[in-house]
């Protein structure tokens, strides 16, 4: 039977906030923008950029992107040249504009960018150099995608920087890490959220350089969400939708086409979030690029920009599309000696060509050669390096007069290190836990992080997974503005929405809240989601930082990353959300002083902790703390050394008695779970057994290992860990290097024991079901123990 389908009811958005334009309807607005000469200016600039991609890729070799980072390259110079407000001579000022490349792979297009920009100012307002560690110098290009140890003469006479294959921020006015599966862009928001939060009146514009393939990611996503709805305004999307990726040609849905990945284009994107869109169709256009920022700055929605431009990836390079991205011409092939035409021509000079054996000081001879060429063009032409050098003070000069100001009530996150009442040794009065009662380690750390933000005026910015009471992360907040941050209508919470159940972008929004550099950011989730979904963004922060003090030598800015509902104790929620192996992911898995993972099993030791903690400044802290409450001990009436001790890392809850005949071995213990069940159920009876025993407590690794040798080997001699088995909460790769005998290894019990991920239940059941409960732990302790006396006797 044949029927007819009935209309399609019409379906449109519910009315944004944000505004969109097409910029070639309202160029007759910005007619007078650019000059004839600030036309030809631009075109020169250009000319030399898209060169020098060209020589980059050529000879490094035949490594990088330079199919983007031409694409993108008219839109950044407008930025830098005519849009952004910064002082060139001072790339870490605060209240500068900053640009972030969230496409990361551009990086080619970025180091050419700025090495062009610092030989246009050497040559035409040299008193505008930072010093020298801080600029990125033409001779530094010998360094692109070179290991600090490359040994090729060049590199080494002019000391030439390494230049990573995707920024970090050991590059001047580069402020995060990025390039790993769309980080960049949240950690970029971050960075709008910290400065719009300190300068409230006038903020610091981000401008963030992405392509469409880089907004593919649902962390990005998430991001582009939260922007909208926390209205950061100073953030600016400049998008190279060159349609292009590493396998496709059509990335997004496009006059008619279906797209081979999404069905969206960026405008519709952002536009659906609730940004203003402003639609550049052709983007290499200067008239066009330069009216589309300039109407941006100009809006006055409050709420966060996209400009789309439509770009070709590998413009005029002589290789397009896919095929550029992260490939190109051939080495010193006619295709590269090609795409140096526009330039020879503009010039009227030659590039030295290649010829003989492609050795490597050879080559690097030659590319050295093609740089100082370019050097040679600029100082036979001085009307373009006065034109950039008058351009670049003139950017200084507009920040100096906008006179940007720190709000009066502004944090002050400085405190939290120079403040003397604050010390891990001396406990607040609110927690101040009485024996006997209960209170959640969730809460405790909650209460901590609360105390530490009302003495920093808010210097902690905190988000949580949808979770935010659920985690006790909302109690950073008490005493401030309730509610969700808004720019707008709510700016004094502490607390960001960032898009729901998003600890992708969360992890990387709060980095970059950090990374600015007056916020502690703050995430919370289940640890069984948030170890393992912002392990990506946290190994981008130790990066940047580790890069960026290579070069300032300034600490780390942290952000904390709380493990919460950690563990087995989370069993009514099941295996999908009890993980043991959160810890595994963390736990000594960053260079050191990058990460501290914290494992209180006491709430009285959470504050002791997280103090220490801070104070070393590391970049990432990962408290793990469980869901249930627990019942506050007399540690005194226990005999268990005070909190101060858990500051350690690690710490013995007994000490075997040196004197007696009898000696029974190590316990090392780690995790709340286990901890708890020994101490309440298990310690007394071992001692009613007459049983002499070391046992330990890990609370934090990392710590441990900020003491010095002679003191860590007093505390847990190394000769321990080959008697020693373990008990934890957690997997057995925690345990390894307190556990190294094959028997001891045997012997630990960890969640996975058995073979198999543990079943659902109340806390009690699954720790019993993992042999960790007070029987099981006394039974596996008295075999041990027998073990270790009959081989003492033996």
């Amino acid at each position: 039977m044949n029927h007819t389908l009935p209309t399609p009811t019409p379906f449109s958005l519910n009315t944004r906030r944000g505004v969109y334009y097409n910029i070639t309807d309202v160029m007759s607005s910005f007619d007078s923008l650019l000059s004839n000469e600030e036309l030809q200016f631009f075109e020169q600039i250009d000319c030399i950029y898209r060169t020098m991609c060209s020589i980059l890729y050529n000879f490094v070799p035949t490594s990088g992107h330079p199919g983007g980072s031409i694409s993108s390259g008219r839109a950044v110079e407008m930025l830098l040249y005519q849009t952004m407000d910064y002082d060139f001579s001072q790339p870490d000022k605060k209240d500068a504009d900053m640009i972030s490349y969230a496409a990361g792979h551009k990086a080619m297009g970025l180091y050419a960018m700025w090495a062009l920009r610092n030989e246009l100012v050497r040559l035409g307002n040299p008193s505008l150099l930072a010093q020298e560690k801080r600029q990125l110098r033409l001779e530094d290009l010998l360094g692109f995608r070179r290991n600090p140890t490359n040994e090729t003469p060049l590199f080494k006479k002019y000391s030439a920087k390494a230049l990573d294959g995707h920024p970090t921020c050991a590059t001047p006015f580069i402020k995060i890490a990025t390039g790993a599966s769309g980080v960049g862009v949240p950690a970029s928001f971050g960075l709008a959220l910290g400065a719009l939060d300190m300068y409230p009146n006038n903020p610091p514009n981000v401008h963030v350089l992405e392509g469409e393939g880089g907004m593919t990611p649902g962390r990005v996503h998430e991001a582009i969400s939260s922007a909208a709805t926390s209205r950061l305004y100073n953030a600016f999307l400049h998008v190279d939708w060159n349609q292009a990726s590493i396998d496709s040609n059509l990335v997004c849905r496009e006059d008619g086409s279906t797209g081979d990945y999404v069905q969206w284009n960026p405008a519709e994107l952002c536009y659906v979030h609730d940004w203003n869109v402003i639609y550049v169709p052709d983007g290499h256009d200067f008239k066009q690029i330069a009216a589309a920022q300039r109407l941006a700055l100009s809006l006055e929605t409050k709420q966060p920009t996209g400009i789309i431009y439509r770009t070709t990836k590998g413009w005029k390079y002589g290789v397009e599309g896919r095929d550029s991205h992260g490939a190109g011409h051939k080495f010193a092939s006619d295709g590269f000696y090609n795409s140096l035409k526009d330039f020879e021509q503009m010039f009227n000079v030659q590039f030295p060509r290649f010829t003989g054996d492609a050795i490597p000081a050879r080559v690097e001879e030659n590319y050295f050669h093609s740089l100082m060429t370019i050097r040679n063009v600029l100082e036979s032409n001085p009307h373009l390096t006065k034109t950039a050098g008058k351009i670049i003070s003139d950017a200084k000069e507009r920040l100096t007069n906008i006179q940007r100001t720190i709000r009066a009530d502004a944090p002050s996150l400085n405190t939290l290190y120079t403040n003397k009442e604050i010390d891990a040794n001396i406990i607040p009065d609110e927690l101040k836990l009485a024996p006997g009662s209960s209170i959640t380690l969730r809460e405790v750390l909650g209460k901590s992080l609360n105390i530490l933000n009302k003495k920093t005026n808010g210097a902690f910015l905190a988000s949580a997974a949808d979770l935010l009471g659920s985690t006790s992360v909302n109690q950073v907040n008490y005493g401030f503005a309730p509610g969700f941050f808004n720019a707008t209508s709510n700016p004094n919470s502490r607390l960001v929405s960032i898009g729901g159940i998003c600890e992708d972008a969360m992890g990387a929004m709060m980095a970059g809240v950090a990374s600015y550099g007056s916020h502690i950011g703050v995430t919370s989730s289940y640890s069984a989601f948030i170890a393992a979904l912002e392990h990506v963004p946290a190994r981008l922060h130790g990066i940047g930082l580790q890069a960026r003090e290579s070069v300032t030598g300034e600490p780390y800015n942290t952000w904390i990353m709380v493990n919460a509902h950690a563990g087995v104790k989370t069993g009514e929620d099941g295996p999908t959300h009890a993980d043991p192996q959160a810890l595994q992911l963390l736990q000594e898995c960053f260079p050191h002083r990058v990460c501290i993972t914290l494992t209180p099993w006491d709430p009285q030791e959470i504050w002791t902790l997280l103090v220490a903690a801070l104070k070393l400044r590391p970049a990432i802290l990962a408290p793990f703390v469980t869901r249930p409450p627990e019942k506050v001990i007399d540690r005194v009436a226990m005999k268990l050394p005070p909190v101060e001790d858990t500051a350690k890392g690690v710490y013995a809850m007994r000490t075997a008695d040196k004197t007696s005949k009898q000696y029974n071995g190590t316990i090392v213990l780690q995790g709340n779970g286990v901890a708890s069940i020994f101490v309440n159920e298990v310690l007394t009876k071992l001692e009613e057994q007459g049983l002499n025993l070391n046992i330990y407590y890990i609370s934090s690794v990392e710590l441990f290992k900020f003491l010095p040798a002679t003191e860590r080997e007093t505390i847990f001699p190394e000769a321990l860990t080959y008697e020693a088995m373990g008990i934890t909460d957690f997997t057995m790769p925690t345990m390894h290097q307190w556990i190294r005998s094959n028997e001891g290894i045997q012997r630990t019990l960890h969640s996975f024991r058995g073979g198999h991920y543990l079943g659902s239940g109340a806390a009690a059941k699954v720790l019993e079901e993992a042999g960790v409960h007070g029987a099981g732990q006394f039974k596996a302790i008295m075999e041990y123990a027998t073990m270790i006396e009959k081989g003492k006797k033996d």
